[in-house]
């Protein structure tokens, strides 16, 4: 080689390795000058604070909750902690500590049924991720 030859850098791997368990990416980014951005969250679709999804999860925990309504301790109450999460989210400007309260007497009182305990916990995590909670 002679002196004016440049040896070009070796590649350089930016890539992501992960290995078992369980893990939780929210935004990244992978390589030489890459960047990430996040901007709050919020809803502004159907309702005007309850998307498409957050819909569907209701729907599907008002349905679970005719179907097991034997099931539950209080199954009046735990309708009104649904509508009441329901309004909420109907809202211009929702809570986060109504929602957040809504959230926890509606996990609370739906864990004896496995089938209610799921969906509520999903839509649980759609609405505390929505709101950045």
């Amino acid at each position: 080689m002679g002196h004016d030859d440049v040896r070009p850098d070796p590649p350089v791997n930016n890539g992501l390795v992960i290995k078992g368990g369980t893990h939780y990416v929210g935004n990244q980014a992978i390589g030489h000058r890459a960047q990430a951005f996040s901007n709050s969250v919020g809803f502004h679709q159907q309702g005007p604070h309850l998307d498409a999804r957050t819909a569907e999860l209701l729907a599907y925990v008002e349905r679970l909750l005719e179907e097991h309504r034997e099931e539950l301790a209080d199954p009046d109450a735990t309708g009104r902690e649904l509508r009441r999460l329901r309004e909420e989210l109907e809202e211009e400007e929702p809570q986060q500590p109504v929602l957040r309260r809504a959230l926890d007497r509606l996990t609370a009182f739906v864990q004896p049924v496995t089938p209610l305990a799921v969906a509520v916990g999903e839509l649980a995590q759609v609405v505390r991720g929505a709101l950045g909670a």
